[in-house]
């Protein structure tokens, strides 16, 4: 950031982020400070996006700017949170130039405003390295409301909202600028993280998690956390027109979009008496929440196909290991 200091880029463009937001202090300080509303719990989500492995080195900066704040706010989404607040620690490259760094900045402003949280803090440097980009987000949710991976119980429905594979779908349209893929492209460039289904979700839904692994992945660890099997109907998870085409083509392989990741939805467990419950939140929000599978007794996940017939996943989710 030649000709452009590090205290100075923070009050000429971080600044301004914070604005109207009396627990910045005006970035002055070293930290934060903030009080909880009584009533309140406060919840706290970091995730790190790094140039080639989180999103593409030619990404517009836009899109690198909604990935990394969306993609945070799921995770708040998937246990009911409200957004209140965000701290970042950005490390630029040397090769960024001004321009790029004032259109990401931007970007997060407009977005920031959209889904109602203020910058707080953070930190800003050089590196040789990769655009590296950690958020830290802080949501807060009625004390005992909060939506954890803990609560399926045997014989619960297993839920899904919108629809699944169409973030991998998203990406292979932004590596090779498929026609027929087109439609999925915003899935990629610009995830809607489920906020309002979330906070609807409060004290209906047993577990929840997003999918951000990939579908089987992901319920995976509901799984885990709640001791328990997931028995899941490969042809009632909600495919978009999209996807179906890509499955059916030479091509298609509906494990991919089980595995593929990036979706963002929400994936839920809740008692059968919640369903017309659900059905209205569906109704209310103009999101489609659609019923894929039961909790069982058994150990992890189990996919059936047309004929009723137990498939063993095909493929594994995202990971870093």
């Amino acid at each position: 950031m030649a000709g452009d200091g590090e205290f100075d880029f923070i009050r000429r463009h971080l600044l301004p982020l914070s604005e109207g937001d009396p627990v910045a202090l005006g970035l002055a300080d070293d930290a934060a400070l903030l009080d909880p509303n009584p009533g309140e719990s406060l919840l706290l989500a970091c995730d790190t996006l790094i140039a080639g492995v989180h999103f593409r080195d030619s990404d517009k900066p836009e899109t690198v700017a909604r990935r990394a704040l969306r993609s945070n706010l799921s995770d708040l989404a998937a246990m009911g949170a409200s957004p209140r607040h965000y701290l970042a620690a950005l490390s630029w490259p040397g090769s960024l130039g001004a321009a790029w760094r004032e259109a990401f900045l931007a970007a997060l402003q407009r977005d920031q405003a959209r889904f109602g949280l203020t910058l707080v803090g953070g930190d800003t440097t050089v590196t040789p390295g990769p655009l590296t980009i950690s958020l830290t987000l802080v949501g807060a949710v009625p004390v005992g409301q909060a939506v954890t991976r803990t609560g399926a119980e045997v014989g619960e429905d297993v839920w899904v909202s919108g629809q699944i594979g169409d973030g991998y779908l998203g990406l292979m349209a932004a590596q090779s600028g498929a026609p027929a893929l087109a439609d999925c492209l915003m899935r990629y460039t610009a995830p809607e993280p489920r906020l309002a289904l979330g906070e609807a979700l409060r004290g209906l839904a047993s577990s929840a998690i997003d999918i951000s692994d990939g579908l089987v992945a992901d319920l995976g660890h509901i799984a885990r956390a709640s001791d328990c099997g997931l028995e899941i109907e490969i042809e009632a998870v909600p495919l978009s027109q999209a996807g179906k085409a890509w499955r059916a083509s030479p091509d298609g392989d509906v494990h991919r979009l089980l595995a593929g990741g990036d979706d963002y939805e929400l994936a839920f467990t809740a008692p059968v008496a919640a369903r017309d419950r659900i059905d209205a939140i569906s109704d209310m929000l103009g999101l489609a929440l659609t019923r894929i599978g039961s909790v069982t007794g058994d150990a992890g996940i189990c996919l059936r196909d047309a004929s009723g017939a137990s498939l063993a996943p095909q493929r594994a989710g995202f990971t870093h290991f």
